[in-house]
C-alpha cells in the first residue's frame, strides 16, 4: 500500500536524526536488525560525473569518441529497458533540510512496474524522454547519480517487490541520506560501491590545501598526509573531489572499456525490468 503523505512529512521532521541511527548500527545486534529491515538484497553503484572523468580507457585516443567511458550511460541503459518511468516532485533530503544549494524540485527517478504503486500526490509517471531528460538536467545541476536496488525506497514508499524497483538517485554533497555511510556498519557501507574500473588518484601538484576534504567527500576518504591529500579505500568515486580541487591535482580515471557493461550486469541481477 503507497504511503500518505503525512508519512513523508514525518520523514522529513525525523531527517535530521539520521546520523544518529546510523552510529547506532555499529552495535552488531543493532547493526544486524537494521541490514536485514532496510538493506537486505540492496546493492548501488555511485556514478562518477561524466566530466570528472579525465582519462579514459587505456591506450586510447580521446579523439577516439566511440572508446569514451561515459558513466551516465549506465543510467541511460536502464531508462531505455524499462517501461515504467516514474520521477519524484521533490527530493525528500533537500526538502527535509531545505537545501539553498541544488534544485529540490529535482527528485528521485524510479524505473519498474513497481513503481505504479507509489503515491501519485509525490509525482507522476512519465516517458522516456522526459525521463532520460529528467537525468540530464540533475547532471547538469551538479548532482551525482547512484543506482541499484534500494529497500529504503520500498518501505518510505509502501511499493514492492523489492526487485521491480530500480532507484536512480541524484545526490547533493550537503543533504543526501549516504553521508551517513561513514559512520554506519561496514556490512551496510559496502552495499553502495563505486563503479568497476575507477580510481581516484592524487597525480597533480598538491598543495595540501584541503578544498577536496570539508564539505566534499561525503565518505571521508581523503586526509592530509605530509601536506599532500591522500585518498583512502572508502572511497566510492562519486568525483566530486576532482571538481573542487583548485589545482587539478586529482585525477578520475575508468581503465576499462568493460565498466559501464560490468556495472549494468551488477545491477540487472538484483532489479528486473522486463
Amino acid at each position: 500500500m503507497s504511503r500518505p503523505l503525512w508519512v513523508v512529512a514525518l520523514l522529513k521532521k525525523v531527517y535530521s536524526s539520521r546520523f544518529l541511527f546510523a552510529r547506532a548500527t555499529r552495535i552488531s545486534a543493532v547493526g544486524r536488525l537494521l541490514d536485514r529491515w532496510l538493506f537486505n538484497g540492496d546493492g548501488l553503484i555511485f556514478l562518477p560525473k561524466d566530466q570528472a572523468v579525465r582519462r579514459i580507457s587505456v591506450n586510447q585516443s580521446i579523439d577516439q569518441a566511440d572508446d569514451v567511458v561515459v558513466p551516465s550511460h549506465v543510467v541511460e541503459h536502464f531508462i531505455r529497458e524499462a517501461t515504467v518511468h516514474w520521477i519524484m516532485d521533490f527530493c525528500l533530503c533537500r526538502a527535509a533540510e531545505g537545501c539553498e544549494n541544488y534544485p529540490i524540485d529535482l527528485g528521485c527517478l524510479f524505473l519498474g512496474e513497481a513503481a505504479l504503486k507509489i503515491n501519485p500526490e509525490l509525482g507522476r509517471r512519465v516517458t522516456e524522454a522526459e525521463a532520460l531528460e529528467h537525468v540530464r538536467r540533475c547532471r547538469e545541476a551538479g548532482l551525482v547519480h547512484f543506482v541499484g536496488r534500494n529497500k529504503l525506497d520500498t518501505i518510505w514508499l509502501g511499493v514492492g517487490p523489492g526487485h521491480r524497483l530500480l532507484t536512480v538517485c541524484s545526490c547533493c554533497p550537503c543533504c543526501c541520506l549516504w553521508n551517513v555511510l561513514p559512520h554506519v556498519t561496514p556490512r551496510i557501507s559496502d552495499k553502495i560501491q563505486r563503479m568497476p574500473g575507477v580510481t581516484v588518484t592524487v597525480s597533480g601538484p598538491c598543495v595540501g590545501c584541503g578544498s577536496c576534504m570539508e564539505g566534499v567527500c561525503f565518505m571521508d576518504a581523503i586526509r592530509l598526509q605530509e601536506g599532500r591529500a591522500v585518498i583512502g579505500e572508502a572511497c566510492k568515486g562519486c568525483g566530486r573531489c576532482v571538481d573542487a580541487c583548485p589545482h587539478g591535482a586529482i585525477e578520475l580515471a575508468i581503465e576499462d572499456h568493460q565498466s559501464v557493461p560490468d556495472a549494468i550486469a551488477h545491477i540487472s541481477t538484483l532489479v528486473q525490468l522486463d
